[in-house]
């Protein structure tokens, strides 16, 4: 618990002072939540567990659903909150909880993009995902994968046990964003020599090509959400095979896991039927 308050507590720092609106694209966003779509959202009770600045919320509003409401433990709810206020939906909420803790009245779907990866216990978070859920409801999870990530483990852990340390704004201008130019130009690089013969061999080849067409304040974002933090866990396939298969009330003829980018994993499924 202490552990994850002071990981709300760093992302707040990184939420808060970031400029209004959702720091990611529309495509970003229905990439990550495929494969359900805006049908699967219209006329539902819907819930995020781990909400930050409300980023995710504000696409999914344009969905359509009958009610969100967004979930975190840190400050970033003033953001969220602020950034919500400007649509002219009303059908949402903000509430602040620990995620792993909250229990709300059940909901059609429940969704945590980028979050459990960063609790002290991430299979308590997928549980407070599936007590969330309607009988007959959905849920979708998006997690960093150990597959993939072997230069971020060696590379940016080490470091990030210093720079979660270190006040916010120095871990941003004076650590990101150095470290972000060559983390530009190589996927840029990476991307720009897509389709020789071996590139696709290059570490992190299909997320530099997904992450080039954004620009350079996105990859100053990422890298400091990667050096903010106190804790990152990568999360391989088998252990959230082992998460689906342990909950009896998940109908596993419904359930997903989907590799994106090359580094990453989606995964849901539904809840049985009471």
């Amino acid at each position: 618990m202490l552990t994850d308050q002071r990981t709300a507590d760093a992302f707040a720092n990184s939420w808060n002072n970031l400029p209004a609106g959702s720091v990611y694209t529309r495509d970003q966003f229905t990439d990550w939540m495929s494969p359900l779509t805006a049908a699967d959202v219209a006329g539902r009770q819907v819930l995020e567990l781990g909400c930050g600045n409300g980023s995710q919320m504000l696409h999914l509003l344009d969905w359509k659903p009958a009610f969100v409401e967004g979930v975190d433990l840190g400050d970033a709810i003033l953001s969220a909150c602020k950034n919500l206020a400007g649509r002219a939906d009303e059908n949402w909420k903000i509430t602040k909880s620990d995620m792993t803790a909250f229990c709300g009245a059940g909901y059609d779907l429940v969704y945590s993009i980028g979050v459990l990866h960063h609790l002290d216990c991430p299979k308590e978070g997928f549980d407070a995902v599936i007590r969330n859920v309607k009988p007959g409801g959905r849920f979708h999870c998006w997690v960093y994968a150990e597959e993939g990530n072997s230069l971020i483990i060696k590379l940016v852990d080490p470091l990030r046990k210093i720079t979660s340390h270190l006040p916010w704004w120095l871990t941003k201008y004076g650590v990101a964003t150095p470290l972000a130019v060559p983390f530009f130009l190589y996927a840029k690089t990476v991307a720009a020599l897509a389709g020789i013969s071996g590139v696709e061999k290059l570490p992190l080849y299909q997320y530099c090509r997904w992450i080039s067409n954004r620009d350079f304040r996105f990859f100053r974002h990422v890298a400091f959400d990667q050096l903010v933090t106190p804790q990152t866990v990568y999360i391989n396939r088998a252990t959230i095979e082992s998460w689906l298969t342990s909950h009896a009330d998940i109908d596993q003829h419904s359930t997903y896991i989907i590799m994106r980018n090359g580094n990453s994993w989606k995964f849901g499924g539904k809840r049985k039927e009471a």
